[in-house]
C-alpha cells in the first residue's frame, strides 16, 4: 500500500509541483489550501508525512505544528516545512517530528529523496 503524504500551502502551484512529483514516486497524495482545514484532514487521511507551508490562510504553520506536537495522535508524523521565510526555520528546529526545511523555491529531486528517507523506502 502507497504511503499517504498530505500537503499544506496555499499556493496552489506550489501544491501541483508537489502533487506531479510525489504521484510519479508511487505516493497517495491529499492536499488542501486553508490551515484550518488541516487537523480535520489528518484525522480523517491519516497521511504518513505532512508537508506543511509556514504561512497559511486560516492558522499558520508555526501554530499548527505547536498543535501537532502536544496531540497524541499527530505528534509522531513527520514533517516537512516549506516556506519563502528561510528566517523561519530557527521556530521549526525544536521539533523533533520536522524532518526537513525547506526555504522557496526546492529542488523536487532533493525532496523526493528526503521523503524517502523519512518513510524508510
Amino acid at each position: 500500500m502507497a504511503k499517504k503524504i498530505l500537503i499544506a500551502d496555499d499556493e496552489q502551484e506550489i501544491i501541483d509541483l508537489l502533487e506531479i512529483a510525489l504521484k510519479s514516486a508511487n505516493y497517495d497524495v491529499v492536499s488542501v489550501t486553508h490551515g484550518a482545514q488541516i487537523p480535520e484532514l489528518i484525522q480523517k487521511e491519516k497521511p504518513d508525512l505532512l508537508i506543511l507551508d509556514v504561512l497559511l490562510p486560516g492558522i499558520d504553520g508555526y501554530s499548527l505544528q505547536l498543535q501537532f506536537s502536544q496531540q497524541e495522535q499527530t505528534r509522531n508524523i513527520p514533517v516537512i516545512i516549506i516556506t519563502a521565510l528561510p528566517a523561519a526555520k530557527t521556530l521549526f528546529e525544536k521539533f523533533q517530528q520536522v524532518k526537513l526545511f525547506l526555504s522557496k523555491p526546492f529542488d523536487t529531486s532533493e525532496l523526493l529523496v528526503k521523503v524517502e528517507e523519512i518513510l524508510g523506502e
